[in-house]
């Protein structure tokens, strides 16, 4: 199937000066937003109330949701443990509902502590409890407080509801997170840029190193100017989004180095447009084949995966933009010529020495 005719020519290359101007822009405008503004971190990332609720009967995981959002908590995270009566609720602490404790329904006497019991005894429990405030600022107190909040919630459409457990998350952990999903990125951008040196010529690992840093701080920027959480999914979106641009630069930078191979004749700014209307079919329905998936995941995958799926969407959009105007533009930049692509050959000594 191809949606441009085989010998369709649109001159991109003459669109490379307007188009490097407009993504250095934008680079910069991404990361100002990004280190300006900042990126709003999940529960991953900055720490939280971690609450498990079990139900005596099979509950629907989008009523527990809908109970927690009627109460205030729209942006609770509720995953299954394996059995549709089992749930792990996640909750910031500024996401907490404005529940008086004394209001709150009492929870099965078989849980645990992670409902607020009652008596003197109870209270001087929690007040130690609130003195042992952990590094992720959350107390034990603030956590139990949540977790009767949450039973409360859950309790106006489910009696059978119960916490079996309760607990908070550190911020140390989430700090590591953000540090190994940097340290993540950069090894597979080091990694692809190994690999194509070896595969083509440095001057293509160039091209394509700064276009998957184009690629990813825009997406990023791009997110970050929306206000939607960062959290792992997102983490594994923008992984996807290096691995999906990476994919088209090689296609279009392979159609290169065979039209440099096999031309006798041609200057470096006809083949590269050559190779970019060749493979022009190919890297659109890529593009829209791979966004109807995603967007699946963004318009019906519900809360947990709407991140992911418009991470990728933006990636996609943004990475078959720059495979056509940033990569090969970089590439003419650099100087590319048919001498860089040919096979090199030993020399013979012996065959040299002959007269």
């Amino acid at each position: 199937m191809e949606l441009f005719k085989s010998e369709t020519n649109f001159d991109f290359m003459a669109w490379r000066k307007p188009s490097l101007i407009i993504s250095a822009l934008l680079i910069i405008l991404a990361v100002a937003i990004i280190f300006g503004r900042g990126l709003h971190y999940g529960l991953d990332f900055e720490g939280g109330a971690m609450i498990e609720v079990k139900y005596a009967q099979p509950a629907e995981i989008a009523d527990v949701r809908n109970a927690l959002a009627i109460a205030g908590f729209e942006n609770a995270i509720v995953q299954g443990l394996g059995t549709t009566t089992k749930y792990a609720i996640r909750i910031k602490p500024e996401d907490g509902a404005a529940v008086p404790a004394a209001e709150a329904i009492k929870p099965d006497p078989s849980t645990n502590e992670a409902a607020k019991p009652e008596g003197d005894a109870a209270k001087a429990a929690t007040d130690k409890a609130a003195a042992a405030t952990p590094e992720s600022g959350i107390s034990k107190a603030d956590t139990d407080k949540i977790a009767v909040e949450v039973l409360a919630a859950l309790k106006k459409t489910r009696a059978d509801a119960s916490v079996t457990r309760s607990d908070f998350v550190g911020s140390s952990v989430g700090e590591e997170l953000r540090e190994q999903g940097l340290v993540a990125v950069l090894f597979v951008i080091l990694g692809i840029m190994v690999y194509l040196w070896l595969r083509f010529e440095w001057r293509f690992a160039v091209a394509a190193v700064a276009s998957e840093i184009h690629d990813t701080l825009i997406t990023v920027g791009i997110f970050a100017l929306t206000g939607r959480e960062f959290d792992l999914p997102a983490l594994a979106a923008v992984l996807s989004v290096v691995g999906y641009s990476i994919n088209d630069k090689v296609v279009v930078f392979d159609r290169v180095r065979e039209i440099f191979r096999s031309s006798r004749k041609g200057e470096p700014y006809e083949i590269l447009n050559r190779s970019i209307n060749s493979t022009m079919s190919r890297t659109i329905m890529t593009g829209l084949t791979t966004s109807l998936a995603v967007g699946t995941l963004y318009f019906v995958g519900g809360p947990a995966l709407e991140n992911f799926g418009l991470i990728m969407l933006i990636g996609i959009f943004i990475g078959t933009l720059s495979s056509v105007l940033f990569a090969n533009p970089i590439l003419l930049w650099l100087g590319v010529s048919k001498q860089d692509l040919m096979p090199k050959t030993k020399e013979d000594p012996e065959l040299a020495a002959r007269p």
